[in-house]
């Protein structure tokens, strides 16, 4: 594929709320490469989770024009939607959202259990993906076994385990310690650079911001500021 792999073209979100019209998002123009890690900065209300769920298929826009790998998401009906969603897009939220009675290896399974797969294909999958995180040896831990920063690399394994080419990070750090914090930015640049993921984040934390390729700032649902980051040393 050439070109972009997200095309937004004056993408607008609006909706009622009681007597009023909200817009938080307005006329937004943005390309993001294939394997680019950028990163969504700007006050609340900016804009950014309503981006953040339009690029993931969450939400449907009400104007403009929504590419994503060659596919516009504008034409769209609900469920080829879904199952676009299920297939192309993985999501890392601040919280986890891990099932407490499930192991690591049973949250990071879920979401194959819908998918044709047999049991082996299942559990070679899972085992991949958290060795890729470094969590093959604790694979059998329930959350409250594990630490905030372990468990975050759980949620990571199970966005990766459908092999997705887009990632979408909600505030994945917001939780975490500065030190588990950094290893969790570490594997989203890895997730990037080796293994050519592109990933959104959402994130109000200007040295989170600054392990991305790119930094965009949104103002009452615009683009208001552009800049590269250079990227943070893992070590920083």
């Amino acid at each position: 594929m050439t070109g972009p792999f997200i095309q937004c073209r004056s993408l607008t979100k609006r909706y009622r709320k009681g007597d009023a019209e909200v817009t938080p998002l307005e006329s937004l123009d943005l390309a993001v490469a294939r394997a680019e890690f950028l990163a969504l900065m700007g006050p609340s209300g900016s804009g950014k989770t309503t981006l953040l769920n339009l690029l993931a298929g969450i939400d449907s826009p009400s104007e403009g024009e929504l590419l994503v790998g060659g596919e516009n998401l504008t034409e769209f009906g609900r469920s080829r939607l879904t199952r676009w969603r299920a297939e192309n897009v993985g999501y890392i939220f601040q919280l986890y959202h891990l099932m407490p009675v499930l192991t690591a290896f049973e949250n990071v399974e879920l979401p194959l259990l819908l998918q044709p797969l047999s049991r082996r294909e299942r559990e070679q999958r899972v085992e991949a993906v958290l060795e890729l995180v470094d969590l093959g040896d604790r694979m059998d831990h329930r959350p409250n076994e594990l630490s905030g920063g372990q468990e975050q690399r759980v949620a990571i394994a199970r966005a990766l385990v459908a092999d997705p080419p887009l990632l979408v990070a909600d505030e994945p750090t917001g939780d975490l310690d500065r030190e588990s914090a950094t290893a969790i930015l570490d594997l989203l640049q890895r997730l990037s650079g080796e293994y050519e993921k592109t990933i959104v984040m959402v994130t109000h934390d200007p040295r989170a911001a600054g392990f991305a390729d790119r930094k965009l700032y949104l103002e009452k649902g615009r683009l208001a500021q552009e800049e590269e980051t250079g990227k943070e040393a893992v070590a920083s």
